[in-house]
């Protein structure tokens, strides 16, 4: 859609700009405005986004779209801006400051090449909060958190993207005379685009060190920063390449299984199952097979888990709530059923059965030794099933004894969302389950708590 040619892209509504006599974000604002009225876009298709700083007051003098977050994480919302709408030209603005801040983002935006165009303005200190030094600091630069000299080498950041990998990169000062034309330029490009500003902040950095224009680009040069262009290199934009590879991927995989009611159920209220063993158990995957099996006979179902960082070694527990009605808080404060599969899973919640209500039906493999408890406690002998089934055969044995939901239901989870030989295996082990609980009933262990 067309738009009139506008003079400015700036207002002064909002009043002047708020910057000190001298600063160099005045220049590098109004060379902003000069780029965007040489491209032309539709202020609309336009997004300034900034974070805490000096420069960070820019964005509300102008009339393109506007979005202000938090010091350092510009990049980020920037970059959540162009994922969501590629259409959209978004200006990042930020100061050395948040670029110190928000490091991290900088090296992952250039190494995506996410088609975000980024200004920096570099005083070489924080303005806005008194003159502290940042990673731009020169080394022996006077600031109120350095008044002896900072003693640290200043960060390249421009040399800090290029070899994170950014397409298009260009170092320039607010004295030069064509700073509108390279925002154009860099504005324009398909991919990541950065312009550092050096520029004076004299506030702080200029007093306290009797700084000027001769004086800041003979810090560059004693830095060996080099001026002007420093990498054009056209690669893939990241938002279009991977618009591309989800269409290409959503064409090629299947559509995911839909959950729908076709079996009834028991559950009159909001009920909590805790299931706690040892890794390799595969709690949490039968868990998850368990919610979906429930969801099947309309019910909302929550999962929360929780395991150490190793694999394959120490406790896993799997937290279940079943309701007929939404679930708004996803803690169990005193469960209705505890399954134990193992010492490690009795350790992991061993406070907690000590405090189980009587109400509360545990389920433990015969051969753990368990803390007191008021809770009723049914044995089931498990030795005899596969460590990788346990948990199903357990969660088959309580649906047996609690008829909570038919066997059906957790039948038809296992058949789709598991692949044939996996279904084949857990179907087997409710079979087992189903008959462990049947043994347990005949020898009467299940009447009452231990």
């Amino acid at each position: 859609m067309s738009h009139r040619a506008l003079a400015t892209y700036m207002t002064d509504k909002v009043g002047p700009l708020p910057f000190c006599p001298g600063c160099g974000h005045t220049v590098l604002i109004k060379a902003l405005d000069k780029a965007l009225v040489k491209l032309a876009p539709d202020p609309k298709q336009v997004v300034i986004v900034t974070d805490i700083g000096c420069i960070g007051l820019a964005d509300r003098h102008f009339i393109t779209n506007a979005f202000h977050g938090l010091h350092g994480r510009s990049i980020t919302y920037a970059c959540g801006l162009k994922l969501a709408r590629p259409e959209l030209s978004v200006i990042t603005l930020m100061g050395d400051g948040a670029c110190g801040i928000g490091g991290t983002h900088l090296l992952n935006v250039a190494r995506r090449n996410i088609g975000i165009t980024l200004l920096v303005a570099n005083n070489l200190n924080y303005g806005m909060t008194g003159g502290q030094h940042s990673v731009t600091t020169p080394t022996g630069g006077m600031t109120s958190t350095t008044p002896w000299g900072n003693i640290e080498r200043p960060m390249d950041l421009c040399g800090t993207a290029v070899a994170a990998g950014a397409a298009w990169v260009h170092r320039a000062t607010s004295f030069d005379g064509n700073l509108p034309d390279i925002l154009a330029t860099a504005i324009g490009q398909p991919g990541f685009a950065m312009v550092e500003v050096w520029e004076l902040c004299t506030a702080h950095y200029v007093p306290r060190n009797k700084f000027g224009k001769k004086d800041l680009i003979a810090l560059r040069q004693s830095f060996g920063f080099e001026h002007g262009p420093l990498v054009d290199r056209m690669r893939p934009e990241y938002t279009e390449w991977h618009r591309e590879a989800f269409e290409r991927g959503r064409g090629q995989a299947p559509p995911p299984p839909t959950i729908e009611t076709c079996y009834s159920n028991r559950v009159s209220r909001k009920t909590g199952i805790v299931i706690a063993g040892s890794a390799g158990q595969k709690i949490r995957s039968t868990a998850t097979a368990f919610a979906k099996a429930a969801m099947y006979t309309g019910l909302n179902a929550t999962q929360k888990d929780d395991y150490p960082i190793t694999v394959l070694t120490g406790f896993s527990v799997s937290e279940l709530i079943l309701s007929p009605e939404t679930i708004e808080y996803t803690a169990i404060e005193s469960p209705d059923y505890v399954i134990l599969l193992s010492a490690d899973g009795v350790k992991r919640v061993r406070a907690k059965i000590g405090q189980l209500a009587a109400s509360c039906t545990i389920y433990a493999d015969a051969a753990l030794e368990l803390p007191e408890t008021e809770a009723r406690v049914v044995r089931l002998p498990l030795e005899a099933v596969s460590k990788v089934t346990t948990a199903t055969a357990a969660l088959a044995a309580m649906l047996t004894h609690t008829e909570l939901f038919p066997h059906e239901a957790l039948e038809k989870a296992f058949r789709v969302f598991r692949s044939p030989s996996i279904a084949e295996q857990n179907l087997k082990a409710m079979a087992e389950g189903t008959a462990l609980i049947d043994m347990t009933r005949q020898a009467g262990s299940t009447g009452g708590a231990e």
